[in-house]
């Protein structure tokens, strides 16, 4: 036989060999075999970017992905998660919502309420962070809303703290999807941080939110990363992907926490423009895995 056609024989033989040792196999089930994580940031996910999957499709899928939490769940979607292995990073906070926040007194009575309960029932399940939100300022001046911030979380921290839960408050922008929201600078969350004083309560450097308010994204989170429990993601501008359509560099904010030794969750919390939500989940995942 003439070498050339030899070299095709065992060329075809080799891959006779390899299609019969594959053909009973699941491609898929190969495919979550082969993700690998390198352990640097610990993956997260947000529910409500995801609503079209069931709370047990979208924990499947973050598993598949080796990744480590579901979060912004409601107490009745906890165990389909837990119950798969995933944590919850970040619980759902008081039915209140975004706009009627720890600002008012009026919301006190009942923001006291919800997270005594929420305190309670996450730490019975080991779920260690619950969301808050300053509300929207409605005339309040910063001054004011940092002192009845303050005052509205008193007992809540003291609370949370024999219970060894932290109360983190989310940064958001006030310029395009959270009009009047006054926790919308880190300087101001930083300065109620630093008023109130309990290690359980902290913030969440919302990423997207940051960058549209204030920019200057990775020397922010360097200068304050002891007022920093927890990150959320999202492209800039449009709130979608993290890829290369957008304007902020993720493997380099992803570097920087690194850098700074953070150990908390980085959470997905853009909105997916494909049909294939979970494409761009995974895609979002790989890029934030340095």
């Amino acid at each position: 036989m003439k070498r050339r056609k030899l070299i095709q024989n065992l060329g075809l033989a080799s891959a006779g060999v390899i299609l019969s040792s594959c053909k009973n196999e699941n491609p898929l089930v190969l495919e979550k075999e082969s993700v690998r994580r390198l352990g640097n940031i610990n993956h997260s996910v947000c529910r409500w970017c995801y609503f079209d999957l069931s709370i047990e499709e979208l924990a499947d899928a973050a598993k598949d992905l080796k990744m480590k939490s579901v979060e912004l769940l409601d107490p009745e979607e906890w165990d389909a998660v837990l119950d798969r292995g995933l944590d919850v990073a970040l619980s759902n906070g008081s039915k209140l919502g975004i706009t009627n926040g720890f600002n008012d007194p009026k919301n006190h009575e009942q923001l006291k309420q919800d997270y005594f309960d929420l305190i309670k029932k996450a730490a019975d399940k080991g779920i260690d962070q619950i969301i808050c939100f300053s509300g929207n300022r409605n005339g309040i001046s910063d001054q004011e809303g940092l002192e009845n911030c303050a005052q509205g979380l008193k007992d809540i921290l003291a609370f949370a703290e024999r219970q060894s839960i932290t109360i983190t408050m989310e940064l958001l922008n006030s310029k395009v999807d959270h009009f009047d929201y006054q926790c919308d600078h880190t300087a101001w969350g930083v300065a109620l941080v630093e008023k109130i004083g309990s290690p359980n309560f902290k913030l969440l450097y919302d990423i997207y939110h940051m960058q549209v308010m204030e920019g200057d994204v990775i020397a922010t989170i360097e200068k304050n990363k002891a007022y920093i429990s927890h990150f959320h993601t999202g492209g800039v501008p449009g709130r979608n992907e993290i890829n290369q359509s957008q304007e902020l560099n993720y493997p380099a904010i992803m570097n920087a926490l690194k850098k700074i030794e953070f150990k908390g969750y980085v959470a997905q919390e853009f909105i997916p423009t494909r049909k294939d939500v979970i494409a761009s989940l995974r895609e979002g995942v790989n890029i934030c895995d340095v």
